[in-house]
């Protein structure tokens, strides 16, 4: 996220921000990468953008419809429509984009949703993060995490593209992230 603001002199510490409080995290650094080359078309963006939301989506989908509480259930679905609102923008844009866009059911068919933020597949994501989603506070934090990558992917993103009115979309984005962030975290101050 420092990065793709501009800082040059960054470090990442090993175990991230959990570290700080003795949990450990688990895996090779690479896990959770969003697979950019920087060579990519904005429309190629948009396209890996959707699936990204759409993976999203359907984790916190799969999880409402899995849960037994209530309280968290009704917060998942929240999320998963917030996802169906970026969704939409990304469409929007790449209708913008292409002089000859694909209607929505063939664009939608080339959308790899198997993926979600950060890379993760979403059974992968569902079967290491499933247990945090049992609570409002676990959802709440996983998804802080999740929006944040989302944060970072469209920062980076916007500054690639050329077009001031399509870039501008990204950085849109970026500042709904930043929203729902604030929202997640006032919720989070509740509990």
């Amino acid at each position: 996220l420092l990065a793709g603001q501009g800082f040059a002199t960054v470090y990442n510490l090993q175990g991230g921000i959990k570290a700080w409080d003795g949990r450990t995290a688990a895996g090779p650094p690479e896990a959770g990468l969003t697979p950019l080359t920087g060579n990519e078309t904005p429309a190629e963006w948009i396209v890996l953008s959707y699936g990204l939301e759409e993976g999203l989506r359907s984790f916190y989908a799969a999880m409402a419809a899995a849960s037994g509480n209530s309280r968290v259930a009704l917060l998942l679905g929240e999320l998963a429509a917030v996802e169906d609102r970026h969704k939409e923008r990304l469409f929007q844009l790449y209708t913008r984009l292409l002089p000859q866009p694909l209607e929505r059911r063939a664009f939608e068919e080339r959308i790899d949703a198997g993926q979600m933020e950060g890379g993760f597949t979403t059974e992968d994501f569902i079967r290491l993060q499933g247990p945090a989603v049992e609570t409002v506070t676990g959802v709440l934090d996983l998804a802080m995490g999740l929006e944040t990558q989302a944060l970072d992917l469209y920062l980076r993103l916007g500054r690639r593209i050329a077009a001031e009115a399509d870039r501008q979309v990204f950085l849109d984005l970026a500042e709904e992230e930043k929203t729902h962030l604030r929202h997640l975290g006032s919720l989070l101050d509740r509990q």
